[in-house]
């Protein structure tokens, strides 16, 4: 039997580019013909207006929280703008802002497993699930790991990004030995990196001497790109460019990574952008 596999996208700092991140590796995955449910669970629903979603007269993620039946998932999740492009899945469980309501500190167990009860009611529909998480630790982050088999951590090559990548693996540790046996870090990657800068090669280097092979290869460059594939709407892989087109293959290898990782069958659709 196969089941899906869930990766939460996460970073306890903000401004780090994770839903970017989120975006990149879901246009992979749509251009693989990966079937992927993007759940938007970061109350900014950046990922939702970056995937060309239509939300008038649909549910959203708050809704799920508060009651995650089948019938409430279904209709909080529509299919991407990005699906005219080519054939494929590519859906989102749709954000809101009203999802903070649910971010308190301390979540009961009931909360924390509600996430997971209204994905195991679409897992059949889907491959590949991808949780844009909240920038914080608080009930949204513990109820998206508590949902997952593998956590993402974005940092970028900064002062505070060994501090804050040490925080997340820590935070995944304790969800798995308290909460979630099964969950794992799928490792740390390392957004906005300046090849050029002495200060971003000197923080990778320290970010690998401290965590080895979890630091993530490749590291994904700065570029603007992304964000105006992002602020157009549009999947990166079908963005015009060479830059682009560098950071697409980028996607490609991080998201072979996760198929390999997470065993995930995929079938040869040739579905290329």
């Amino acid at each position: 039997m196969v089941f899906v596999h869930v990766l939460s996208v996460s970073s306890l700092k903000g401004g780090v580019g994770k839903t970017t991140v989120t975006l990149g590796l879901a246009s992979a995955a749509f251009a693989r013909g990966v079937r992927t449910l993007v759940v938007d669970l970061d109350p900014q629903s950046d990922v939702s207006t970056g995937m060309d979603i239509q939300v008038a007269g649909r549910l959203n993620i708050a809704d799920v929280l508060a009651n995650p039946k089948e019938k409430v998932v279904r209709q909080a999740i529509t299919s991407s703008g990005w699906a005219k492009v080519h054939p494929g899945t590519i859906d989102v469980l749709i954000g809101s802002p009203s999802a903070i309501n649910f971010d308190g500190p301390h979540p009961s167990v009931r909360d924390v497993w509600k996430l997971e009860e209204a994905l195991a009611a679409v897992e059949a529909d889907y491959d590949l699930v991808l949780v844009d998480c909240a920038p914080s630790l608080n009930a949204l982050t513990r109820t998206a790991w508590a949902a997952s088999d593998r956590v993402m951590v974005v940092t970028e090559p900064g002062l505070f990004s060994v501090a804050a990548a040490d925080r997340a693996l820590r935070a995944i540790e304790e969800i798995r030995r308290g909460l979630s046996p099964r969950l794992q870090p799928l490792g740390i990657v390392v957004n906005r990196v300046r090849p050029q800068s002495i200060e971003h090669q000197f923080r990778i280097k320290e970010l690998r001497d401290m965590f080895g092979p979890l630091v993530l290869s490749p590291q994904l460059p700065e570029r603007t790109s992304l964000q105006q594939a992002q602020g157009a709407a549009k999947p990166l892989h079908i963005w015009p460019g060479d830059s682009a087109q560098e950071l697409a293959s980028d996607f490609d290898q991080l998201l072979d990574r996760i198929i390999r990782t997470g065993r995930i069958q995929v079938a040869d659709s040739g579905a290329q952008a």
